[in-house]
């Protein structure tokens, strides 16, 4: 279908800027870079995002006479953690069917620790007086075409059989809750949050400074040597002596060549609308302000704000060979374009509606959709990377099972299979972007007709994914 002139007007003025950072009223004052040499930290954490700054949090709290040092190669919140939808998901696992297929024996223990980690994510917030915008408005999946109306049964009787509150809901229960034609069955999920993930990402970073952290930004890690029983850390314009290092760097290329074998980028798109007006809202619905996804392989997420705009992401997941991060990539017109396409689709009666912002994201995923954890350097390094899109929450956990790995510690945690055993790694270039091109492919194939081709039932058995 050709992109009319009426789609086109939609994101005529749409900025080419990520909506939750593009609001300098509320950005902080930049923290100084890392120059000379710093002296000495008991505990230097790489990367300012999520799993940086809550093992920043949870360092001090443990210990709040350890030295801690937090290296950010940007501004706070400008990777993955300032880019996300801000949907908040309790899983440690990327969903429960995920964890099931991957752990059976340890599921339980496992949505246990998902529950717990939630409440202390929530708590901190809380207790640190953290203004982010969060809020309980549970996740509705949607089915969008007949044979996603048995997945969605089937994830409702799953969660069911695993004593989680869900409803399910007919067409007619799906469209009273937010107004879309092509509604045809939902599963509503009420432990899923929302939050401002910008705000969030600088919430916590105040906090982090109100324990004792020392941030600074603009201080890229180039590489660590080891010295004597400590490390030293080297940045663009200093260093700093160490005796345990954290490292929380999500996609972005690390400091250490093992995370290329787990972790694939993959860009995700998102269109920000502008404020709704009230006769636009009534005639969406959406009073219960839920986070929103579909049933399929290539799925949107989208939500309402607080200030009832809709953001409108996922779907088209693009992986650019070899394995490229580049701020070119974050304006992809096609991509933007089907979003687009594919909003008015759900919801024909906003016709009008212009975008503000346009962007992307880059999601680290791995070949199961849950971290990677590990140890380097003789034990004195520690790593989470690999959230693969549901790290807003979950990244505390892998926080947690970081800071007892450097330490040390024999927990429960860090006794898990997840933590303990690595992913299938992805193939050396080119057969990987072969193999991504093949798979999305085969999952576009199957969200047409509704059958799972024998590529995807091949990598089901090795326990490999892919989604958007």
């Amino acid at each position: 279908m050709a992109f009319s002139s009426a789609l086109a007007h939609s994101l005529a003025d749409a900025r080419p800027d990520v909506f939750w950072t593009d609001r300098p009223e509320l950005r902080p004052t930049p923290r100084p870079a890392l120059t000379g040499h710093a002296g000495r930290a008991d505990l230097v954490i790489v990367g300012g995002g999520f799993t940086g700054l809550w093992a920043a949090i949870q360092a001090k709290e443990d210990d709040p006479s350890r030295d801690v040092v937090l290296l950010e190669a940007g501004r706070l919140g400008i990777g993955a953690s300032g880019r996300n939808g801000g949907f908040v998901s309790p899983s440690l696992t990327h969903g429960l069917a995920q964890g099931v297929a991957q752990w059976p024996d340890e599921i339980t223990t496992l949505e246990r620790l998902a529950s717990e980690n939630f409440a202390g994510w929530q708590a901190t917030l809380v207790e640190h007086g953290v203004e982010a915008d969060f809020h309980l408005p549970g996740e509705l999946t949607l089915a969008l075409t007949a044979h996603q109306v048995s997945a969605v049964r089937d994830a409702h009787e799953l969660h069911l059989r695993h004593g989680k509150p869900v409803g399910l809901l007919d067409a007619a229960g799906a469209r009273s809750r937010v107004n879309s034609p092509l509604y045809r069955a939902g599963f509503f999920d009420p432990d899923v949050g929302l939050v401002d993930p910008a705000r969030l990402v600088w919430g916590l970073a105040e906090a982090a400074e109100a324990l004792g952290v020392r941030l600074h930004e603009d201080s890229r890690v180039t590489g660590f040597d080891l010295d004597g029983t400590g490390v030293r850390v080297a940045t663009e314009w200093g260093s700093v002596q160490t005796g345990r290092v954290i490292v929380g760097t999500g996609a972005a290329p690390g400091v250490l060549r093992r995370f290329r074998a787990w972790v694939l980028p993959v860009y995700d798109h998102v269109l920000m609308t502008e404020p709704l007006s009230p006769v636009q809202l009534a005639s969406v619905g959406w009073e219960g302000r839920e986070g929103l996804t579909d049933a399929g392989n290539q799925f949107h997420y989208y939500r309402r704000t607080l200030d009832d705009r809709v953001l409108f992401g996922g779907y088209d997941a693009n992986y650019h060979f070899p394995g490229r991060i580049d701020p070119a990539l974050e304006q992809q017109e096609g991509s933007h374009r089907l979003l687009a396409r594919h909003f008015f689709a759900l919801f024909p009666q906003l016709e009008g509606v212009r975008f503000t912002h346009r962007w992307a994201g880059v999601i680290d995923t791995t070949s199961r959709f849950t971290p990677v954890f590990g140890t380097a350097l003789g034990g004195r390094l520690a790593y989470a990377i690999g959230y693969t899109g549901l790290g807003v929450g979950s990244t505390r956990f892998g926080a947690r099972v970081a800071l007892d790995l450097v330490d040390g510690r024999d927990t429960e945690a860090t006794r898990l299979r997840m933590v303990r055993d690595k992913p299938i790694p992805f193939p050396p270039e080119p057969i990987r972007y072969a193999a991504v091109r093949a798979t999305r492919a085969a999952l576009a194939a199957e969200d047409r007709t509704g059958r799972r081709g024998l590529w995807l039932k091949a990598l089901d058995r090795l326990g490999v994914g892919f989604d958007s």
